[in-house]
C-alpha cells in the first residue's frame, strides 16, 4: 500500500492542526496558572480525586495528581505558567505560519521542536513520565512531516 502525496499532505495538516489544539489548551493552563491560587488547586485536584481515592486508595493517576498539586507552591506555580504560556505561544505561532505555508515556519519549526524534544527527553530523566514519551514521539513524527512539506515547498518555488 503506497501512501499518496496528497495524504501525507492531510496527514501534515491534521498532525499541526493538532499541535495547534494543544497549543491552546497550553496557553489556558499558562493562564489559569497565573490566575488561580495554589491552594485552590489543591482544592480543586482534592474534590475530583476524592471519589476515586474512596474507591482505590492507590489509584496511579489520582494520587499523582494529588501529590502534584500539594507540590505547588509560588515559584513552581509561576514556573509552570511561564512554561505553559511561551511554549504555547511559540507554538500556535508555529503552527499559523505552517498552515500558511509561510517558507520560514518550516526551519523555525523544526528548531523549535528539537528544542522541545530536548527538554522533554531532560524532564524524562527525571519523571520517567510516560506521556513525556508519547509526546515526544508525536513530536519526532511531525517533525519528519514538516521536513517533507518544507522540502516539496522548496521544489515547487519559482526560480529566482
Amino acid at each position: 500500500m503506497q501512501i499518496t502525496e496528497h495524504r501525507i499532505h492531510e496527514i501534515f495538516r491534521l498532525s499541526v492542526i493538532l499541535k495547534g489544539l494543544h497549543a491552546l489548551i497550553e496557553i489556558a493552563g499558562g493562564i489559569a496558572f497565573y490566575l488561580i491560587s495554589a491552594d485552590s488547586v489543591v482544592r480543586w485536584v482534592s474534590v475530583l480525586t476524592r471519589p476515586e481515592l474512596a474507591e482505590n486508595p492507590r489509584d496511579m493517576i489520582a494520587t499523582h495528581l494529588l501529590a502534584a498539586a500539594h507540590g505547588l507552591n509560588a515559584s513552581t506555580q509561576s514556573f509552570y505558567a511561564f512554561y505553559l504560556l511561551s511554549h504555547g505561544l511559540i507554538k500556535i505561532v508555529l503552527v499559523i505560519g505552517l498552515l500558511r505555508e509561510k517558507l520560514i515556519a518550516y526551519p523555525a519549526s523544526l528548531v523549535a521542536m528539537t528544542a522541545f524534544i530536548a527538554y522533554q527527553l531532560y524532564r524524562y530523566s527525571y519523571t520517567h513520565s510516560f506521556g513525556l514519551l508519547v509526546l515526544t514521539v508525536f513530536d519526532l513524527i511531525v517533525m519528519v512531516l514538516v521536513w517533507h512539506e518544507w522540502r516539496l515547498l522548496r521544489k515547487h518555488l519559482p526560480v529566482d
